[in-house]
């Protein structure tokens, strides 16, 4: 291959660096009506009355809109299927407000000024309730967070709003009790992670106008654009055919922008003015009222036998999904799925999870999707029952890790890794870490100690069945081609990726592939970019669209050269028939030309892919840490991911993805939780209080591929984006308690509960 499999420059690169115009708000129309939102100050309550006359009255204002001027129709803001898992629990604007910032009101301006003036001018009499702030409390708990009788879930996944729950389960294979009865080293316990922020660079926004066909086009940052042109249907309650979405570039989602967080907000201002309008949320409001990770509590038990095979697993989730239901019931399986699955000789296991409502803000996806939540419980319970066997914890990985060929138990969309090089992972890692020397801790002599830990995780490369990735190709008059996608690049470089593809399937020069960005009017139906399923899912349908234009190129060179079909081929420079002489060919400029203006053939295709399976990835990561004894302040020297993503498409993507993805595992793991006051509020509220790792605040991350090779992915490829996020938490807390014996349960793992742990362990002595 030329291009696939090589370190291509990404073909956006240049314009971002110069600053060109290619985000939401410098697309926007200038004329835009500004558009804020009067937010909750309670956790939960009534609206009883509201007064906007006086707010009205200020110069400038356009349109303010309460819950007595919405649609009363109930939907999601999650994007993923149709139809949706998650509940229909919301309203563009409800009278009951369930958590601090929370919709009151909608304000539509001249200016920002005339905005916030007239924001300041609404009056609000609430009726107050006590919230349910603690996820242990709220299920079966007499305050409901959803007691309106129109709740509903289109999917039967347990979920009960009469007892604040979103969803609920239980899967089991064999006799975990029994099985775990027999094993001579049992180990139990429970591991807490708190809610994230995904704080991308781009903030959520959107832009809105109707254009000449009084039609609603949405602009916006997003993940999801056909996802988005359903829920923005739904919620204003008109036809989706009367709404086009536009995605330009993105600078950033991790998650976030697969909820629709801002659209429906400026659509439903423009749909009533008919003036075009833009809403852009400040960092506040990404902070406050966004789609952070579901809190999880998972408690773990598991078993093995004298020789270290573990034999039994038992997973227990309770996810607290906040106010609302977006993404809860798809995100709690990952918790169970992909870290069962890691343990290939398990002969019982148990999976159960509630997903409850609380009065905090609502919850939604986020890199690693309930997997990074699970793999760090389930890594660091067999981490603690290596420990208790006197065992290397990399032993005990090894002897039970996945294995090309082997079965993959607890996880549904896979029955066995049909690709796989984990044992590979594990020897490069150990390897590039020099664990023999470093394990388990190295004491510095000057209160400082060294501790070395070790993870395994897998992912998946979309969801099976469920995810679909659609590609146009299309020759132009000049030998060019056109490249439309449903894609949604979101700064991970996928319209790089796909033009890789198609330039090596067409053997053309990548500068001849025109990629350009989604428009649900004339791109190819793609479910998004999410569950890591870009390049494992639309990289097929590029290939399939390139295999059927390149049959469609010789069709036609054929019958210009007047042979039949089966004696042509095509180089990607000239259609030509096997044997003959260089006069009988004809080049690909001629081909189009003629395709273009003098024939019946169309030299267009539109592939769509989707894929029966979810081939995980796997990695290794190890994590060096030095903590100091005395304050508990633990910094990480050394970070070493060896991955198996299949066939990189393009190494130096990945290994971005790869150092991204750990570099926002090391904040989940020291720095980040979203805080509660006592009343709701989050506390921190902005960077100034909720703190994200710059890059002085870890030493050396390196990353090596062991590639597989996925027989059903492009090229081989299977997915990257999620699977690196997933070692950081458990490999940092094994090496903080190989370093100084305190085993830190909850995330983040702060100097306070290091230094409190080594306070404890001094005093029992």
């Amino acid at each position: 291959m030329k291009y696939v499999n090589q370190p291509v420059r990404k073909t956006d690169a240049m314009a971002l660096v110069m600053g060109k115009p290619v985000y939401t708000d410098d697309l926007a129309p200038k004329d835009c009506l500004i558009v804020k939102i009067l937010r909750s100050p309670h956790a939960n309550a009534w609206v009883e009355d509201i007064k906007t006359g006086n707010a009205e009255k200020v110069a400038g204002i356009a349109c303010i809109l309460t819950y007595k001027d919405v649609p009363q129709k109930r939907f999601t803001l999650a994007g993923q299927t149709a139809p949706e898992m998650s509940p229909d629990d919301r309203l563009i604007i409800d009278r009951h407000v369930r958590f601090v910032g929370d919709v009151v009101a909608i304000v539509a301006g001249e200016t920002e000024d005339a905005v916030d003036k007239a924001l300041k001018r609404i009056r609000v009499q609430y009726r107050v309730e006590a919230p349910v702030l603690d996820m242990h409390k709220a299920k079966d708990n007499p305050i409901l967070v959803h007691p309106e009788e129109d709740w509903k879930l289109k999917i039967p996944l347990g979920g009960n709003n009469k007892r604040n729950l979103c969803a609920e389960a239980l899967e089991e294979h064999g006799d975990v009790d029994k099985v775990l009865s027999e094993c001579k080293y049992t180990v139990e316990q429970t591991y807490h992670t708190k809610a994230n922020q995904q704080t991308m660079m781009e903030t959520f926004r959107t832009a809105c106008y109707m254009d000449h066909f009084g039609r609603l086009v949405v602009l916006s940052s997003t993940q999801i654009p056909f996802h988005v042109r359903r829920i923005v249907g739904r919620a204003l309650d008109i036809p989706a055919s009367k709404v086009r979405v536009i995605k330009p570039r993105i600078g950033g989602g991790f998650g976030a922008k697969q909820t629709s967080v801002s659209e429906i907000y400026p659509a439903i201002v423009t749909w009533k003015t008919g003036r075009p309008s833009k809403m852009i949320f400040s960092r506040y409001e990404s902070m406050i009222c966004s789609s952070p990770r579901h809190e999880m509590e998972i408690t773990v038990r598991a078993g093995a036998d004298e020789n270290g095979i573990i034999k039994a697993i038992d997973v227990y989730t309770l996810s607290n999904t906040g106010a609302y239901g977006e993404h809860s019931s798809t995100t709690v399986g990952l918790s169970g799925h992909k870290s069962i699955g890691l343990y290939r000789h398990t002969e019982a296991y148990r999976f159960a999870f509630d997903v409850v409502y609380t009065n905090v803000q609502a919850a939604g996806a986020y890199r690693g999707y309930g997997a990074t939540q699970g793999i760090f419980a389930v890594e660091s319970a067999v981490n603690e029952l290596a420990h208790k066997m006197g065992m290397d914890p990399v032993r005990i990985k090894e002897l039970n890790m996945p294995i090309e060929g082997g079965p993959l138990p607890g996880y549904p969309d896979v029955p066995y890794a049909q690709s796989c090089t984990m044992d590979k992972c594990m020897a490069r890692a150990k390897e590039m870490m020099d664990w023999n020397s470093k394990y388990p801790f190295r004491d510095m002599g000057n209160g400082k100690v060294r501790g070395v830990g070790v993870a395994m995780a897998m992912q998946g490369s979309s969801i099976a069945g469920v995810d679909v990735g659609g590609a146009d190709i299309k020759l132009n008059e000049d030998g060019s081609y056109t490249l439309a996608l449903g894609c949604t690049d979101m700064g991970t470089g996928c319209d790089t990726i796909m033009a890789q593809i198609a330039a090596d399937c067409l053997e053309t020069p990548m500068e001849n592939i025109v990629v350009f960005s989604v428009d649900t009017d004339i791109s190819p139906y793609d479910s998004g970019s999410y569950a890591s399923s870009t390049t494992y899912t639309t990289g097929v349908a590029v290939m399939k669209a390139c295999q059927e234009l390149r049959k469609k190129i010789c069709e036609l060179g054929a019958q210009m050269l007047e042979v039949d079909q089966e004696k042509v081929d095509f180089d990607g420079s000239y259609v030509f028939c096997d044997g003959e002489d260089e006069e009988k060919r004809v080049s690909l400029e001629q081909v189009a030309l003629k395709g273009t203006f003098f024939n019946n053939i169309e030299l267009q295709v539109v592939k769509q892919h989707s894929s029966p399976l979810s081939p995980p990835p796997f990695m290794v990561g190890m994590a060096e840490v030095e903590v100091d004894t005395e304050t508990g302040t633990v910094e990480v020297l050394d970070y070493v991911a060896a991955v198996d993503c299949g066939t990189p498409i393009n190494p130096n993507l990945a290994r971005v993805q790869t150092e991204g993805g750990i570099a926002q595992g090391i904040g989940m793991a020291l720095f980040e939780e979203v805080q509660y006051t006592e009343k709701g509020k989050v506390r921190n509220n902005s960077f100034m209080q909720y703190k994200i790792p710059t890059r002085e605040d870890f030493g050396n991350i390196r990353v090596a591929f062991e590639s597989s090779y996925e027989e059903s992915g492009p090229f081989g490829a299977k997915s990257i984006g999620e699977l690196v996020i997933d070692t950081p938490c458990p490999a940092i807390a094994e090496a903080i308690y190989n370093a100084t014996g305190v085993r830190v349960r909850e995330l983040p793992i702060t100097p306070e509960k290091v230094a409190m742990g080594i306070l404890k362990k001094k005093l029992e002595k």
